[in-house]
């Protein structure tokens, strides 16, 4: 059986009281780690500039604002 390691998880503020919340943990080699509430089992692991990526295209959806 593998070891899963316990992070120290932070919710995000974009995420409202209550379910539907993503939680975001950093294990110290620059790695960023995402959960989500409903799923907490599945962890994603990105780098910073990827996640800036990623948030930047979906403020860009939710202002109808397309990006290249």
């Amino acid at each position: 059986m593998a070891v899963i390691p316990s992070f120290t998880w932070q919710k995000s503020t974009y995420s409202p009281d209550g379910s539907d919340c993503v939680y975001l943990a950093s294990p110290g080699d620059g790695t960023i780690l995402l959960q989500e509430s409903d799923e907490p089992g599945s962890i994603l692991a990105t780098g910073p500039r990827q996640l800036r990526d990623l948030i930047a295209s979906l403020c860009a959806l939710d202002h109808g604002v397309r990006r290249a």
